[in-house]
Parts: structure tokens; C-alpha cells; sequence
């Protein structure tokens, strides 16, 4: 039975069911639990923004605040992870990958590859990415690129609740380390979302949009601002075909090909910084797969290469908007 939930909400069930399931599945972060040991901690507040509320009440000591030091519980995770738990590790902010990214990329990324694949970390590691909720350049950014730049990998960004919800049990439940890409914009967001359990494979796109004259490949919060478009373009008779991405790594270039070849077109949608972007990657692999098919140039829409800004007014401009893409698909358009 479907009924409509937060983006935040279906994480949060998520957790809930997995733990419920499986008693080797742990959370851990800073201040996810915020009245541990204390009167009240039933009313914990959950994690900074509350995603994990009314998670210890229930599970108890099976969610573990920790010390403010990412390193340390993000190297605890992953240690965990080898030797038989399913640990879910919030990071808070993506942003903070610098002090905790040797234990990522440098050992849980390369556990299985280095021992013959006999070796395996299923750890999942929650984080906040993107901008638009004031929240200055070391706390905003989306360092999506980063991550899915690491083989041994795998990286999700979902979009709704729905694909929050069933990308989240099925990373859990992955024997490879997961990073789960959170966009803070969407946490209200409310879409249907079944009661019952369920898991959403990677590496399959979703094709939010049918459309015939332009691809456009975006992922989390910017599949909203490339729908908005779409309606925009739809008064004009210009049909937009839309592809969420749901997982970086893997990606489904599968989806993708096919789209253009029927399109001709192609807009990618990036809330990253444009070098060495999801968006340049993409642009890249289509120049190179699905060059005959192309009618125009691919266009790249995407945050400026600078910090994200302070000030809401910059910011605001710095965030990839519905009129951009609308702009691109139309430059696309052209004779």
C-alpha cells in the first residue's frame, strides 16, 4: 500500500525496515541519536536535520553517536564492515569526504579488488550534497564527481522518495561500499511510497519523461529543475526526454544511447562543478558512442566553477535553474 512521504521520511523508514530485518545492520554518526543516555532520548532529535528520528527508541543501541571525528568512525565503519556487520555510516555533509577519505578510497574501495575478491565491505555511507539551503561553500557542495571517480565505488543520488526508499535497502544490503548522496533540498519533498519493503536495482535509470526531439540526463535535485523545463518546452512543441540517473556508479549508458539515438540531442544537467563533471562524463560518452546520431553538439548546464556562495541572492544564481536548461535545450534546437 502506497501513501505519500517525505523524501526524509522514506530514508528514515528505510533504516527502520533494514534494521528490523537484519540485526547486523548499525548506524552510526555524529549526533544521531542527540539524547543517548540521557532523560528524553526518546525525543532524540536524530542527526541535524532529524533523519534518523525515533530510530534509537526503537533499535537502541545498535545507533551509535560518535566523536566529531569523521575519520575515526568512517575508518570504524568500514573495519566493521569486514568483519561480518552492515554498517550505515552518516557522514552529515559530503563536504566533509576530506578528513575521512584515505579510509574510503584508499581501503574500502580497494578491499575486494586487493584480496582477490574474497574480501567484502558492505558499508553504506549516507551524506548531505547540494546547495540552496544557506548553508555557505563548506557545507553545499555537490561532490557527486568525486566520488564516482573511485572504482570499487558504487554511488547513488536519488531524486525522490520513492527511489530513496528502494535505492537505500538495496545499498544496505550490497556487499560493496555505498555512497549515498542525499540532496538537502529534497527532504520535504513527498512523493507515493509503498509501506512494504522494497529494493531498487543500480544501474538502471529512470525515464521520468517521454520525448522525441531532446535528451535530458540529469540526477537528484536537478531531474525537478530539467521537469520544469520540460513543461516550459512542451507549450513550444519541443518534447524533452528525461533520464534520471538514480545511481553515478554504476551508470546506465544503456538507457542513455538509446535516448539519444532516437532524440539526436543531448542536454546534461549537473548541479557539480563543470570540470570533470557526471555531466562532462556523460557528454563525453555519448560524443564518443552515439556520435552519428547527434544532430547538435551535446550541451553541458551546470553550477559555476567557484565555491558555492554565502550570499542567497549568488547563490540562487548559482544553482543550475529550469530557464538554463530551457535555454540550452533551445540552443540545441537550432538550425
Amino acid at each position: 500500500m502506497a501513501r505519500k512521504i517525505s523524501f526524509k521520511e522514506a530514508i528514515n523508514e528505510a533504516l527502520d525496515q533494514e534494521m528490523t530485518r537484519d540485526p547486523t545492520v548499525i548506524l552510526m554518526g555524529e549526533d544521531i541519536v542527540g539524547g543517548s543516555g540521557s532523560p528524553g532520548e526518546d525525543d532524540a532529535w536524530g542527526g541535524v536535520l532529524g533523519v534518523t528520528k525515533g530510530l534509537y527508541a526503537k533499535h537502541g543501541d545498535r545507533l551509535m553517536d560518535t566523536p566529531l571525528s569523521e575519520s575515526a568512525y568512517i575508518g570504524s565503519a568500514v573495519g566493521a564492515a569486514t568483519c561480518g556487520l552492515r554498517p550505515v555510516a552518516e557522514l552529515m555533509f559530503l563536504d566533509f569526504l576530506g578528513v575521512c577519505f584515505d579510509q574510503i578510497f584508499n581501503q574500502a574501495a580497494k578491499f575486494r579488488y586487493m584480496f582477490g575478491g574474497k574480501a567484502e565491505t558492505p558499508v553504506t555511507i549516507r551524506a548531505m550534497v547540494g546547495a540552496g539551503f544557506r548553508a555557505a561553500a563548506q557545507h553545499s557542495q555537490m561532490l557527486t564527481p568525486i566520488v564516482t571517480h573511485i572504482p570499487g565505488l558504487k554511488v547513488v543520488c536519488p531524486s525522490n522518495a520513492y527511489d530513496a526508499k528502494g535505492l537505500l535497502i538495496q545499498s544496505i544490503r550490497d556487499n560493496d561500499p555505498v555512497i549515498f548522496c542525499e540532496h538537502k533540498s529534497l527532504y520535504a519533498h513527498e512523493v507515493d511510497v509503498p509501506e512494504e519493503s522494497y529494493a531498487i536495482p543500480f544501474g538502471e535509470a529512470n525515464v521520468v519523461r517521454e520525448g522525441g526531439d531532446v535528451t535530458i540526463v540529469a540526477y537528484g535535485l536537478m531531474v525537478h529543475r530539467a521537469s520544469e523545463a520540460a513543461a516550459v518546452l512542451a507549450k513550444d512543441g519541443i518534447e524533452c526526454e528525461i533520464i534520471d540517473l538514480r545511481t553515478l556508479s554504476p551508470i546506465d549508458t544503456e538507457t542513455i544511447i538509446e535516448s539519444v539515438e532516437n532524440t539526436g540531442r543531448l542536454v546534461c544537467v549537473d548541479e557539480a562543478n563543470p570540470r570533470c563533471s557526471i555531466a562532462s562524463d556523460v557528454s563525453a560518452m555519448v560524443s564518443q558512442e552515439a556520435f552519428s546520431s547527434l544532430k547538435a553538439a551535446p550541451r553541458i548546464v551546470a553550477a559555476p566553477h567557484t565555491p558555492v556562495p554565502f550570499s542567497p541572492a549568488l547563490e540562487d544564481l548559482y544553482i543550475p535553474s529550469a530557464e538554463r536548461v530551457v535555454d540550452a535545450v533551445r540552443k540545441t534546437m537550432e538550425p
